[in-house]
């Protein structure tokens, strides 16, 4: 999935629309500390009353917020074993996605939830939701085609989502009473599902070039840059991810490596540069394929581009070897460059902290003064510190 197919089923998780419907939805309630559901619930959605239906639609669009690679993952399923058939996560959504009963559903949903507290505990209670739907996205039509014409051609398909909050206690409080006409403290002390802040989640299956593709699942994490690597293998039998910080780290190691471990500031600027103009290209792209990727061919002729006139193949592969030990490693291109005008480059000093994007990067110098090492930020305009003008000194001549 790219983020475009992503972005439009979230925006369908809304009442009164006919391109997605949820049919099922299945609950289970997990003590902290605990390997075995507490309690369970199962019924068509429909039945929920619309506040709740509300707030559960808000819950699974922030399940799917994020960018891949760094909050959404998505998740090849590992090879299925004759021994541990029945057990696979691909096999258990996959017989639930097309269960003609309810009843066979949630027995599906229920090994699921069951798999998620086997040799787990939760430092919190754990609410886990099952929903079961049908997702319906517009195909391209043709300028001659009516808004009718339109939505009667659509890509169907049938999906699963989950998502994982934990429960909080409600303080302790005053309240006023209206009926008794005074003031009192709050004995409702019931867990409030945090559906706000769902600490993980996924969907199956996903979706790419308007087809189902069952032999991967989108994997939402809590945090970012924080999948939980037990649960994709042992609940998802999913193999492992690379998160974006981690493509990002070893694409600075490889570099550090060629060059040497020094840089100045406009040969680094030009590196992101480059990277950022191949990830313009795609987004340009009518239908976006996958990100493009940084291979050792790349990252040689990304730095000759930059400047580095010494690279050569030679180095590029041994520094793969050293650093990944596989010279056919590749790193996404928007994982290494996130955001190029955003102040993601931290410069951390001893005197002060600065957020730089990495577009900006040409007006930061390092440059020595008197003996001592100085940052030399170029600016366009005055300077103000506390409101006051800071005067102009010509010390660097």
């Amino acid at each position: 999935m790219n983020k475009n197919d992503i972005a439009d089923i979230r925006k369908r998780f809304k009442l009164d629309t006919d391109l997605l419907t949820i049919t099922d939805i299945y609950h289970a309630y997990i003590r902290q500390e605990s390997s075995e559901i507490y309690h369970e619930e199962s019924q068509a959605f429909a039945l929920l009353d619309r506040e709740q239906q509300e707030l559960f639609m808000t819950n699974f669009k922030k399940v799917l917020g994020g960018k891949l690679g760094m909050k959404l993952f998505e998740v090849k399923f590992e090879r299925q074993s004759e021994e541990n058939n029945e057990n696979h996560a691909q096999k258990i959504l996959y017989e639930g996605l097309h269960a003609e009963e309810a009843e066979e559903w949630k027995e599906e949903m229920q090994h699921l939830a069951i798999k998620m507290v086997k040799d787990v505990q939760y430092e919190k209670d754990l609410v886990v939701t099952f929903i079961r739907g049908n997702y319906f996205k517009k195909t391209k039509r043709n300028s001659e085609e009516t808004e009718i014409d339109m939505r009667d051609e659509v890509f169907t398909t049938p999906f699963i989502l989950c998502s994982m909050n934990h429960t909080d206690l409600p303080k302790r409080s005053i309240v006023f009473d209206f009926q008794e006409r005074e003031f009192k403290s709050n004995p409702m002390l019931d867990p409030i599902i945090n559906l706000a802040s769902p600490i993980g989640g996924f969907l199956f299956p996903c979706f790419t070039d308007n087809s189902a593709d069952v032999n991967h699942v989108l994997y939402a994490a809590g945090k970012v840059n924080k999948p939980d690597y037990a649960f994709i293998e042992n609940v998802l039998n999913g193999e492992e991810v690379v998160t974006a910080a981690d493509d990002k780290a070893v694409f600075e190691e490889i570099v550090k490596q060629v060059v040497g471990g020094e840089v100045d500031t406009e040969t680094l600027g030009n590196v992101y540069e480059a990277i950022y103009r191949l990830t313009v290209t795609d987004e340009e792209e009518e239908e976006p394929e996958e990100p493009p990727a940084i291979d050792a061919k790349q990252v040689e002729r990304v730095l000759k581009m930059s400047g580095v006139d010494y690279v050569n193949t030679e180095s590029v592969e041994t520094a793969f070897q050293t650093i990944v030990d596989d010279t056919s490693y590749e790193m996404k291109a928007t994982h290494i460059v996130p955001s190029y005008t955003s102040k993601s480059i931290k410069i951390e000093t001893k005197v002060a902290n600065i957020s730089i994007s990495p577009q900006d990067l040409k007006y930061v110098k390092q440059v020595n003064y008197d003996g001592k090492q100085c940052i030399l930020i170029e600016v366009e305009e005055d300077t103000i510190i506390e409101g006051f003008k800071v005067i102009s000194e010509d010390l660097l001549t």
